[in-house]
């Protein structure tokens, strides 16, 4: 049987002084002496106040001088897709063209917990997993290239990426995907990327979160799961009526 398997994410490369780095880019911006020299005398005070300061005046250029490198796998094509749309970032994604499914272990996918919590659906999902496999096999030892096989593959494919982004695209990736009305495998992602990146360079992202808690707006209109309401001095925008 093709195999049904789980999102796991892994922070595999960064960079180590962050915090360090970036108060001392901050600093050089208003300094006749060099970063390398301004970045031995910060202490801990000065480093977190400096972060502070741009972080929340929203400029926030100086946050780009670090870099987190995420291994990402088990993730479908379908939440491939919407994370790509984050532009400022770096991609290296498996691909379907060369990486040939040679056996039903190989063939795997992710079942979204809507389908797998109705017996009826569940079952109906497991039975198209295992015919879209057997028609890619077929295809395939028919001698069509699997480049041209993967044409019937779907969306639930599960496939591996490597991701880097630097803080602010981060900032912003947290904003959009870390929102409960963003789609449930990314949202599960980006948490599960927040928790990693966090631990490393805790003053670095303690700002980070969805725009109702970071900018203080929910911009999903009627769409709103109204957690907006339960934080003070937060407002709802209707981008439709604006």
């Amino acid at each position: 049987m093709p195999k049904l398997v789980k999102l796991h994410v892994e922070l595999i490369g960064y960079t180590h002084d962050a915090e360090q780095i970036i108060a001392a880019a901050i600093r050089q911006c208003y300094s006749a002496i060099g970063a390398k020299e301004l970045k031995k005398k910060l202490s801990e005070k000065i480093m977190r106040n400096l972060i502070d300061q741009v972080i929340n005046s929203g400029h926030t250029s100086t946050i780009e001088h670090a870099l987190f490198t995420f291994a990402i796998e088990f993730f479908s094509r379908a939440g491939s897709h919407q994370l790509v749309r984050h532009r400022i970032a770096s991609f290296s994604q498996q691909s379907q063209r060369y990486v040939k499914i040679e056996d039903e272990d190989s063939f795997e996918y992710i079942m979204p917990a809507t389908i797998a919590a109705i017996p009826e659906c569940k079952e109906r999902f497991l039975k198209a997993m295992k015919y879209i496999y057997g028609d890619y096999k077929f295809y395939v030892e028919k001698g069509v290239p699997a480049e041209d096989a993967r044409y019937e593959l779907p969306n639930a494919c599960a496939t591996k990426i490597v991701v880097s982004m630097n803080p602010r695209s981060l900032y912003n990736f947290f904003k959009e995907r870390k929102c409960a009305r963003a789609q449930w495998e990314i949202r599960v992602l980006a948490n599960k990327m927040y928790d990693l990146v966090v631990d490393k360079a805790p003053n670095l992202f303690k700002y980070a979160g969805p725009s109702c808690e970071v900018d203080l707006v929910c911009r999903q209109g009627k769409r709103s799961c109204n957690k907006w309401k339960s934080i003070k001095g937060a407002r709802l925008i209707d981008p439709i009526a604006a």
